[in-house]
């Protein structure tokens, strides 16, 4: 079993969803979130004055997925969040990380059946 965490731009999220669908994988959560890498921020302008914006708005999906799911499911998730044919910065990170154990808290069943 593997979770993986995926940030990716905000406004990507419906294509990612849609993504994931193709490819059979239905339960995710989703938690907004702030940060910066490349990006660096951007300056705004608030009642004439400029100041400097160093987080960044982004999501945060995180899926528990079997071992034969995590290719299908990265392949999905870059498909979805990728802009343009080679994208662009910004445009988000995949980690993958393993999950040692899930436990369904309705039935009590445990590892790959509960997920």
């Amino acid at each position: 079993m593997k979770l993986i965490i995926a940030i990716i731009q905000p406004h990507r999220l419906e294509a990612v969803k849609a993504a994931l669908t193709d490819v059979e994988v239905f339960r995710l959560t989703v938690m907004d979130c702030q940060g910066f890498g490349r990006q660096k921020g951007h300056v705004e302008v608030y009642r004439g004055h400029e100041f400097s914006v160093n987080l960044v708005r982004k999501v945060q999906l995180q899926i528990a997925v079997n071992e034969e799911f995590v290719e299908p499911t990265v392949d999905a998730i870059i498909r979805g969040s990728r802009s343009g044919d080679q994208g662009e910065i910004g445009d988000g990170k995949i980690f993958i990380l393993p999950l040692e154990d899930c436990i369904r808290i309705r039935t009590g069943e445990r590892g790959a059946e509960a997920i």
